[in-house]
């Protein structure tokens, strides 16, 4: 079964970025996930732009940012400027006052707009978003921290987009505490992808490239 798999780039050893990129890639990675985080929208600061512009440049495969930031419109041409045509953009809706607006310009910039839904946004309140974008991130934990608890009333919401998301031709990515059994549950029925942080990817002692193998092979 095909799905992809995209580095938490917040949860990387910052001793030494060039070589933590290089050894995702040759372990098979499909995207890197950059995490950029405001201190307002989210209690935390996570990466910044000027991590974002190392990796864009140091990477072979595509970036995937997720925006955590208040009304990203007034700051989306600094990350859109220096990234690469086909590479993905979150938002969060909540976060703007006109999200259209904003997803305008990341497809006007040739990249891939997305939307982030956290864990207390329902589906109906993100309904018409669904129609112009191409990737809907599901938040299974509250944004702004790594290592926290999935919150399994997500699991009711994956399924509620996941009847939706051919009609409204989007695809589905998980991010927030993912666990291999996560993967066998939601794979099958239709999730495109998944983020990996602590739980799967980061701080286990061993190459990157034996454990994207694993997950890769897990049964179904």
């Amino acid at each position: 079964m095909q799905f992809e798999l995209m580095a938490s780039m917040m949860c990387a050893n910052y001793g030494n970025l060039e070589k933590e990129v290089k050894a995702l890639e040759e372990g098979g990675i499909d995207s890197f996930h950059i995490d950029i985080m405001d201190g307002r929208y989210v209690p935390n600061y996570a990466m910044s732009l000027n991590d974002l512009i190392y990796i864009a440049k140091t990477a072979s495969r595509p970036l995937d940012v997720h925006l955590m930031i208040e009304h990203p419109n007034n700051r989306i041409n600094l990350f859109l400027k220096n990234l690469r045509k086909g590479d993905t953009v979150y938002i969060h809706p909540e976060a703007e006052y006109h999200p259209s607006t904003t997803l305008q310009s990341i497809i006007n910039a040739g990249m891939i707009p997305g939307i982030a839904i956290n864990p207390g946004t329902s589906v109906e309140t993100v309904m018409e978003m669904l129609r112009i974008v191409k990737k809907v991130l599901v938040m299974s934990v509250n944004p702004g921290n790594a290592g926290q608890m999935y919150l399994p009333y997500v699991g009711k919401k994956l399924t509620k987009l996941l009847s939706m998301k051919e009609d409204m031709d989007f695809e589905l990515y998980w991010d927030g505490a993912c666990s291999a059994d996560k993967i066998t549950e939601f794979a099958p029925k239709g999730v495109k992808g998944f983020v990996l942080g602590t739980t799967l990817l980061f701080g286990k002692n061993r190459p990157y490239k034996e454990t994207l193998q694993n997950i890769r092979e897990l049964k179904f």
